[in-house]
């Protein structure tokens, strides 16, 4: 089942942490993670700049080529439609890359400002608000995504937009459990008594000292997005062909494992390897985060 990956409930919940001056120095002595993140920064570059640079078009058939190993021609050999499977993986990467930054950017917008807007105010609007975020995570995400795709045909984007809904629910509760505890302190009550309106004290003190609980929840977020996108695009509600995905690479693969493991095992190393980056990241930073709040 999809929500066993990548459903809302998977995500764990950071600690709240509070924002810290130094924070890259802090971060820097997790030499993993810094290298995790360089590695994952080449892979967007590589990935973004896949259409310039010098490799063949990733969906030019030449049936004659078919199932090649790796040459000079075609570094990592041809798939059995004879297309060369070094630009295929490269318009993969950028195709499945945009899809979970679709589905987090989704999340995000819809849960963060409303969590830091009910964590701060409080009162009924925090009651409605949760109850409405706890309807929608109670929706499976593989049926939300599939009523979508139902609705609107088999594209990658309304199936990453209602992963992103399921997501939602995830940034509310971090943002607004974050604001809920800053919300107390002594600062805040100052500047409610100076006068200043609920979303200016939200973007000048909350937001702040909320970034390192959402920097985790969006990373951890990215890297259940590029697994949703695979399993949706495995279940052929993704990227549809000729147009490349990992997931969808996975599948066209998958009656080839015998006779082609490679095709297999390419996309799959590569969505190992970006999940990896950022489970790394986002370990290091919860890990900055609560030796920040053990002090």
């Amino acid at each position: 089942m999809i929500d066993d990956v990548v459903g809302p409930s998977a995500l764990v919940t950071p600690s709240i942490p509070s924002a810290r001056p130094g924070a890259w120095h802090a971060f820097r002595r997790h030499r993993l993670a810094v290298i995790a993140l360089a590695v994952f920064v080449v892979v967007v570059l590589v990935a973004v700049l896949a259409p310039v640079l010098p490799v063949p078009d990733p969906n030019s058939q030449v049936l004659l080529d078919r199932l090649q190993g790796p040459s000079a021609r075609h570094l990592l050999g041809t798939d059995e439609l004879g297309r060369d499977q070094l630009a295929r993986l490269l318009s993969g990467t950028r195709i499945s890359l945009w899809a979970a930054l679709q589905a987090t950017v989704v999340g995000a917008v819809l849960g963060v400002p409303l969590g830091l807007l009910t964590g701060t105010v409080g009162g009924r609007v925090d009651s409605v608000l949760s109850r409405a975020f706890d309807a929608v995570q109670s929706i499976p995400a593989l049926i939300l995504a599939i009523a979508v795709v139902a609705v609107l045909g088999r594209q990658l984007t309304p199936a990453m937009v209602s992963i992103g809904v399921a997501f939602s629910p995830t940034f509310y509760r971090v943002s607004r459990a974050a604001a809920s505890t800053v919300a107390g302190e002594t600062y805040i009550e100052a500047s409610r008594s100076m006068g200043q309106k609920t979303a200016r004290i939200v973007v000048d003190h909350v937001l702040g000292n909320v970034a390192a609980a959402l920097v985790v929840v969006t990373s951890t977020t990215f890297a259940f997005g590029i697994l949703a996108e695979a399993a949706l695009s495995y279940l052929g509600l993704g990227t549809q062909p000729p147009s490349a995905s990992l997931g969808s690479m996975l599948t066209s693969a998958a009656n080839l494992l015998n006779s082609a493991p490679q095709l297999t095992i390419e996309p799959g190393l590569v969505i190992v390897l970006v999940v990896l980056c950022v489970s790394l990241v986002s370990d290091a930073v919860q890990a900055m985060t609560s030796a920040g709040g053990d002090r």
